[in-house]
């Protein structure tokens, strides 16, 4: 299981999520920390967790303005 704190990269996060997505391998479980705003980044790491044949094991909001997801492949 490896976390990935992504808040840094604002609403630029998906490229660089997909980046390690794509290097994960079958079984392992990623944690991503990263930053909500408006609640469109919530449907936007969804949809690629989804495009990236990963399963969404967790969503929940961390604190006001971050939000957190646990996917596995």
């Amino acid at each position: 299981m490896k976390r990935y704190d992504l808040r840094h990269l604002k609403d630029g996060f998906e490229p660089r999520m997909k980046e390690i997505l794509s290097s994960h391998k079958v079984g392992e479980v990623a944690i991503f920390l990263f930053e909500i705003g408006d609640f469109s980044p919530i449907q936007k790491s969804a949809d690629l967790v989804k495009e990236c044949r990963y399963e969404l094991l967790n969503s929940l909001k961390f604190n006001e303005v971050d939000w957190t997801i646990v996917v596995k492949k």
